[in-house]
């Protein structure tokens, strides 16, 4: 966890909505200069903080509608600091809350040097990478109906399918399984609908390519020199990682991507509890175990070191521990600008 600890002459509070704003300012000494409820729109923004833009700080909470005001102070030299949802427990402990205090909790979290920090993704890339978790939200919906086919069979005490749905060829025949006329309708629709995401699916991700081509062509290639890792992750890597240099070391990036198990202790060492795993980009959770498998499934040597891990530590923790190397090794990557080196993986 990052705290904004920068020192202003005002500090602004914004609890923001999707068409409105509760703005609150205070002074160095935490007195308020200004508390105003506004329509959430450029205009009224500046409007209202023009008497305070002398060494001004604005804050907000990290949640969908805040690109427009991230983009807003940029464009105006305003410094803009996005607060982490999940670390701000003070906004929602107390016991009573309306956007009027919200905001003022901000601005004093902020004026304390107390705001924890959520991550401003540049504006160049932020479109891409929302288009990018788009296809992971069509990816699954596509998922959803393989299994309703799969289901379907099993529901009507079929012999197995005994093919991968996933591949076109092998869903030529499959509505003859099927008796009933009103179940090879179903199925029929399923299959359409998995067709028509399938193109969809293609053309998005022909555009992501080129996009991250453009963006950043040196990274996508270092990415794509990890043995088993495709296109679709190196995008996920790319464009979920965006800048290494924003992780002052290599157990943020790793804390960041949910490849550590987060342990609270007290009282020497004593573990008291084991929480907020959850805490961190899923997204890159995801990839880097799908990226752990495909490395073990094409690389002979990583199996072989994995089949000892399982003799170890079982088969869950031996892909934690394989997860959590690909992510120091990646995070070591893209900050020296080397290709992924298989001795150096296997070292230790």
């Amino acid at each position: 966890m990052r705290f904004y600890t920068g020192q202003h002459k005002h500090y602004c509070g914004v609890d923001l909505h999707t068409k409105t704003m509760y703005l609150c300012i205070l002074g160095t000494q935490g007195q308020v200069l200004l508390q105003r409820n506004m329509m959430a729109n450029p205009t009224a923004f500046l409007k209202a903080i023009e008497p305070f833009r002398e060494e001004l700080v604005v804050a907000a909470e990290c949640i969908f509608t805040w690109y427009w005001l991230a983009d807003l102070c940029d464009q105006e030299g305003i410094p803009f600091v996005l607060g982490h949802a999940l670390y701000m427990k003070a906004i929602h402990g107390g016991k009573t809350k309306n956007d009027k205090i919200d905001a003022h909790k901000i601005a004093t979290l902020l004026r304390g040097g107390m705001l924890p920090m959520g991550y401003v993704y540049p504006k160049e890339k932020r479109s891409t990478r929302d288009l990018l978790r788009r296809r992971t939200y069509f990816v699954r919906k596509r998922a959803e109906l393989l299994a309703h086919i799969q289901n379907t069979s099993w529901q009507y005490r079929l012999e197995p399918i005994g093919r991968r749905l996933a591949n076109r060829t092998n869903r030529e025949e499959i509505l003859e399984l099927f008796d009933d006329k009103s179940v090879q309708s179903s199925v029929a629709l399923d299959l359409e609908l998995i067709t028509f995401y399938d193109k969809l699916i293609r053309k998005l991700e022909r555009e992501l390519t080129r996009m991250a081509r453009i963006h950043d062509r040196p990274t996508y290639d270092l990415i794509r020199s990890i043995p088993g890792v495709g296109k679709v992750l190196t995008l996920l890597f790319l464009y979920e990682i965006d800048d290494i240099t924003r992780f002052d070391n290599v157990g943020q990036f790793c804390s960041y991507a949910r490849l550590i198990r987060p342990v609270k202790t007290s009282a020497k060492k004593k573990v008291v509890a084991k929480s907020n795993k959850k805490i961190g980009n899923a997204h890159l959770k995801w990839a880097f175990s799908e990226a752990t498998l495909l490395l073990i499934r094409t690389c002979q040597p990583v199996k072989a070191r994995y089949e000892k891990l399982i003799a170890r530590h079982g088969k869950g923790k031996a892909l934690g521990i394989l997860s959590h190397k690909l992510g120091r090794t990646l995070y070591y990557m893209n900050k020296r600008k080397e290709y992924f080196n298989m001795d150096q993986f296997l070292a230790t």
